[in-house]
């Protein structure tokens, strides 16, 4: 047996605690680099946002009446047990502090054209995080002709996202393909009650008049796909600030349950719902 204090005992000491050391420096350090990168539950979820666009996003005649339900909105509803988990519900989860800064400043009948008004007041509310969803009333008008020009749809998107690019911090900017519009024409055009409202009401005219042609409707088919390329191009030239769906919307095969009875036209409260699961899919 040693002798406390000799130098045999100090090598054989150091050579156990080296291997102890060895034994616990792997899981220990794996550990603290675990530890050091998780961050902190809310740190990465934005404390205010904004949602730019038109009638979808204000949830227009989704349910009970006619009218505008922004409650029910996919993008910054707050509606309680409506079935719809909007993006802001879904970020309140994870960042107490967005509570009470959902704006809504989409507008029913918006066009691109009001897109960079509604961008600079969500630069003022100094949003930051922004959903956008524009371009169905670009789509429909009285006629095919008086669609809005592709030239003029990405000019008006252009300055819409440069003035969101200006905002200091930047924004996270979430862009939304359009819904087929095409897609609603294929599902309710057998029904007599739709039909006879799109005609009372006039509805997306360049698509559901019942005189159209097939060739007539295509030619939306052609212009929505061009306003999608655009809306997914434009965005892609802010990496690292803006994220598009990639198309998820306008491919998402939507039926009756998911479009209004007031209207038969706008997202109903399940259409909201779906909207809201593929967009939120998307963006986070």
């Amino acid at each position: 047996m040693r002798s406390p204090g000799t130098a045999a005992d100090f090598r054989f000491n150091i050579l156990i605690m080296g291997k102890v050391a060895r034994f616990l420096s792997f899981p220990a350090v794996l550990f603290f680099i675990l530890v050091s990168a998780a961050p902190t539950p809310t740190a990465a979820y934005p404390r205010s946002m904004a949602a730019l666009g038109d009638s979808m996003t204000q949830a227009t005649n989704a349910c009970c009446a006619e009218g505008n339900h922004p409650a029910q909105s996919w993008s910054t509803g707050d509606g309680k047990d409506d079935g719809v988990k909007s993006h802001y519900e879904r970020l309140l989860r994870l960042q107490p502090g967005i509570s009470g800064r959902n704006h809504n400043d989409s507008q029913s009948g918006a066009k691109v054209a009001d897109l960079p008004a509604q961008a600079a007041l969500a630069a003022s509310q100094k949003a930051a995080y922004i959903t956008i969803l524009v371009g169905a009333n670009d789509l429909c008008t009285p006629s095919v002709e008086t669609m809005t020009s592709e030239a003029h749809f990405a000019a008006n998107l252009k300055q819409a996202l440069a003035i969101l690019d200006q905002m200091r911090p930047r924004p996270q900017v979430f862009v939304s393909s359009i819904p087929d519009i095409h897609q609603l024409w294929a599902v309710l055009h057998t029904n007599a009650t739709a039909q006879s409202v799109w005609s009372a009401a006039e509805m997306c005219q360049s698509m559901l008049a019942r005189s159209n042609t097939e060739e007539a409707r295509q030619q939306v088919v052609r212009r929505e796909v061009a306003f999608n390329a655009i809306l997914s191009n434009t965005c892609a030239a802010y990496a690292g600030t803006c994220r598009s769906d990639g198309g998820a919307v306008y491919e998402y095969q939507f039926t009756t349950d998911d479009v209004s009875t007031i209207d038969y036209f706008h997202p109903s409260l399940q259409g909201q719902a779906r909207l809201a699961e593929i967009t939120w899919e998307a963006a986070w």
